[in-house]
């Protein structure tokens, strides 16, 4: 929403808007655009009579601002239809899906598309370092966005992918999410298969061809479908990968490729670029050319600072997969150093108890475990909630050092106190936590530790 704001702004509206809680780095990004952030959603706010209110999908009937525009029968839309009528209609659409991965996928086909000269417009649920924001629209005839499954709005419950008119559309992977949302995995199948049928006769899709919640959607006649993947039965398959510090290698017939992001889920996300990449005409040498100079994204294993000898990294990770994923990556790119998790259970399914036992096989993967207090739990029934004592009965039974804490603070010390020179600390969270990186840093970094 802040990026597509920023957006609108730049194309000559005036924008303003409402929320509870704005936190960096989109708040920073804001009030370095001069876009007027009101605190609090409240009647007053408009005043000024706008042409169009755009309501976010976080908001729902009752909601102060909300109700005012119903009663005054205001023009309103949700965002993914002002993207479709504004700005996506009449482009080449290529939209980016998935459980994991959309917004490294996105940024980094976007950046293969900008480093290459086609200035295509883009929208992402996050900051590439290379583009300096998640949204931006041009006269190109190429827009690049990342298709979230998640409901659009109150008045409206489909999927918002389904309003992006793709033209090439790219399914990374599928697991259950959502749980606020989606009654089963068979629910977001559902999604995703009325997805797949607007995808135009002269369209693609690309599909992770390993994933096996995908399979069943696959088979249609109405577009072309190709398959990417490790597995040998992929129409484009990664091989001979190596792993180092700061890089990952992997072949795609007989072409090296070199990507400054680790891992395996790095490499799949890099294969599904590449196979959008070639169908839209870019040569394996322009592809490289971009992967040589992509730089990563905001929040997705960003390294915040270091003190007292400790690293502390930030992660967007809240699903039990791209925890362990990310898990992964740092044991890759740090080795044998000490690592430690930070993860708040703050998405309306980690605070559910669906992912209990899959949270536990995530964790296990570092060496310390810290877990905040689960966000809101008193607005769920008991026998829905996610069960923290539980979860550190079960972490401490494999093995690993656990502590749930109920504050920032609580959290910041027990750290300063058990941390060593040369550890890691990666937070999870998809939300402010409180400012709690920062915190770490200055406590970590304070002389009477030395």
């Amino acid at each position: 929403m802040a990026s597509a704001a920023v957006a609108m702004q730049e194309r000559g509206f005036k924008v303003t808007g409402s929320d509870h809680n704005v936190y960096p780095p989109m708040s920073t990004f804001l009030a370095g655009r001069n876009i007027e952030v009101m605190t609090g959603f409240a009647e007053q706010n408009l005043s000024r009579k706008p042409d169009l209110v755009v309501i976010g999908n976080a908001i729902s009937r009752g909601n102060a601002e909300a109700e005012a525009v119903l009663e005054a029968k205001l023009r309103y839309c949700s965002l993914p239809e002002l993207l479709k009528e504004f700005f996506i209609r009449g482009k080449r659409s290529i939209v980016v899906t998935g459980t994991h991965g959309k917004t490294t996928t996105t940024s980094l086909l976007t950046w293969v598309f900008e480093h290459n000269g086609y200035n295509p417009s883009y929208l992402i649920g996050g900051i590439p370092t290379n583009l300096g924001q998640g949204a931006r629209f041009t006269e190109s005839p190429w827009f690049i966005i990342e298709g979230d499954e998640y409901d659009t709005a109150f008045f409206d419950k489909r999927s918002k992918f389904l309003h992006y008119l793709p033209e090439v559309a790219i399914l990374n992977n599928l697991e259950y999410d959502h749980a606020d949302i989606f009654d089963d995995l068979a629910s977001i199948q559902l999604s995703f298969k009325r997805f797949i049928n607007i995808i135009p006769r002269n369209g693609l899709l690309l599909a992770n061809g390993d994933e096996p919640n995908l399979q069943s959607l696959l088979n249609v006649s109405h577009c072309p479908v190709k398959r990417f993947g490790l597995g040998k039965d992929n129409h484009l398959r990664a091989t001979e990968f190596e792993f180092s510090e700061e890089s990952s290698r992997f072949h795609v017939l007989g072409y090296e490729f070199k990507l400054g992001l680790i891992g395996e889920l790095n490499v799949r996300n890099a294969l599904a670029v590449v196979a959008a990449a070639r169908h839209c005409g870019i040569s394996d040498d322009q592809i490289q050319g971009a992967f040589d100079t992509f730089q990563g994204i905001k929040r997705r294993m960003e390294v915040k600072g270091t003190a007292g000898g400790v690293t502390v990294v930030d992660d967007f990770g809240h699903h039990p997969t791209a925890i362990r994923e990310t898990l992964r990556a740092l044991r890759l790119k740090y080795g044998s150093r000490r690592i430690w998790s930070i993860f708040e259970p703050r998405s309306n399914t980690t605070r559910r108890n669906v992912f209990q036992q899959e949270l536990v096989e995530a964790l296990e993967r570092c060496d310390q475990v810290v877990v905040a207090e689960v966000a809101r739990l008193d607005l769920l029934p008991v026998e829905k909630r996610l069960n923290p004592e539980k979860l550190m009965e079960d972490l401490k039974l494999a093995g690993k050092p656990a502590a749930y804490l109920p504050t920032v603070e609580s959290i910041v010390d027990h750290v300063v106190r058990g941390a060593r020179p040369d550890d890691v600390i990666c937070v999870f969270s998809n939300g402010g936590f409180g400012g709690i990186h920062e915190k770490l840093l200055a406590a970590l970094g304070r002389s009477d530790r030395k």
